[in-house]
């Protein structure tokens, strides 16, 4: 089934809609859809480099749309669907617990998923469930997916079809490394 929808993405990257393929891909990413808006970016730009900008625009605004979505049904739809299952495991005494770490993290939690492989969709949802606020929530959705589409767009923008080879073989080692300067930079400003 993975590899029918990574297909199937794969071919909207030639449609003369792709640009909302694209956007729908990456909304339903945020939220549901286990293909990430990359493998869909990467070609678009690499066939039309003067919209690179463009397309990585598309993808942080539609990415964060769907992250708000996804943000809303773990606000909305915890109650009567994420407490029964915890209740029927034996796990509902920790959910305090975890809603206040989750939450002490948070800013960290939806920035680290939202640049790096890790699915941002599951962040989302949990983002709503625990209560974080909606503003850091969308500020820190904002950084982390403008930063993971743009500097993939500006790097094909420069290099063009030999950087693709390398951002698809390590594309969680760029977003790990970017991650921890980032992180390095925020605790230099803070600290220094």
């Amino acid at each position: 089934m993975i590899k029918r929808l990574y297909d199937w993405t794969m071919s909207l990257s030639a449609h003369r809609n792709a640009l909302w393929a694209l956007a729908f891909i990456s909304f339903i990413e945020s939220s549901v859809f286990p293909i990430p808006p990359d493998l869909l970016m990467i070609p678009m730009i690499i066939a039309r480099p003067n919209r690179a900008f463009l397309i990585a625009g598309v993808c942080l605004v539609a990415s964060v749309l769907g992250g708000m979505l996804g943000y809303a049904i773990g606000a909305f739809a915890f109650d009567w669907l994420g407490q029964p299952i915890l209740e029927a495991l034996g796990k509902a005494d920790r959910m305090a617990e975890f809603n206040a770490r989750f939450n002490d993290l948070g800013f960290w939690a939806v920035l680290g998923a939202g640049i790096t492989p890790f699915p941002y969709k599951v962040i989302t949802i949990m983002s709503g469930w625990t209560g974080m606020p909606l503003g850091t929530f969308i500020v820190t959705s904002v950084i982390a997916r403008g930063l993971r589409f743009f500097v993939i767009a500006g790097l094909l923008w420069k290099y063009g079809a030999p950087i693709q080879e390398f951002i698809e073989k390590r594309l969680g080692l760029v977003f790990t490394v970017l991650l921890v300067l980032l992180i390095g930079g925020f605790y230099a400003v803070k600290f220094l």
